[in-house]
């Protein structure tokens, strides 16, 4: 196993704080921070220069979590999410204390199980949902590796993960679905 515990100690340090962090994820490089606190949220829009009515992807580590975070999801997802091969976020109906800023205008929030080590880890030590944006400003391409990310953006927050920043493999975003009584609606391939 890899250590990636400095980092995950420093991250755990600022996201307790209210600061943003840029780390890796199972997609691409990401801008997180604590879900649940609207003053956070506040800096990434800020960073990003993002519209404020743009919601954002929310990162947990377990089946157990959605349950926490979405009022009654249906239990077949997690069936159809263990066949997919590509990361999926799925877009729930009825958030529970997810900061306001972070949903969409009809309540509903972005959710994803995220399958990487570091990030699960990560989540499961902070024992809330992370939000994870691309790293980068509203509107221009997602850096598929840690070199193509904007000067600003590593700037801007406040602690920028170590880990795999070497790793040049390009990522690519998750896909996107709604999920309502067992169909799904494909909103990102």
């Amino acid at each position: 196993m890899i250590d990636f515990s400095t980092d995950i100690e420093a991250c755990l340090a600022h996201l307790h704080a209210g600061g943003i962090i840029l780390y890796p994820t199972d997609t691409v490089w990401g801008i997180g921070c604590d879900a649940t606190n609207e003053a956070a949220v506040e800096k990434i829009i800020a960073l990003k220069q993002r519209p404020d009515d743009k919601s954002f992807v929310v990162l947990v580590a377990s089946e157990r979590e959605v349950l926490q975070y979405i009022a009654a999801p249906d239990l077949a997802l997690f069936d159809y999410l263990d066949e997919q091969q590509k990361p999926t976020t799925v877009i729930y109906d009825h958030a529970l204390d997810i900061a306001s800023n972070v949903l969409a205008a009809d309540g509903s929030v972005a959710l994803r199980i995220c399958k990487d080590e570091f990030c699960k880890h990560l989540i499961k030590r902070f024992r809330k949902p992370l939000v994870s944006t691309s790293a980068n400003i509203s509107g221009m391409p997602a850096a598929t590796v840690f070199a193509e990310i904007n000067e600003a953006i590593k700037q801007g927050v406040d602690y920028v993960v170590q880990y795999r920043q070497q790793d040049n493999t390009p990522q690519q975003p998750s896909s996107i679905i709604r999920w309502q009584n067992g169909t799904v609606t494909i909103i990102r391939a």
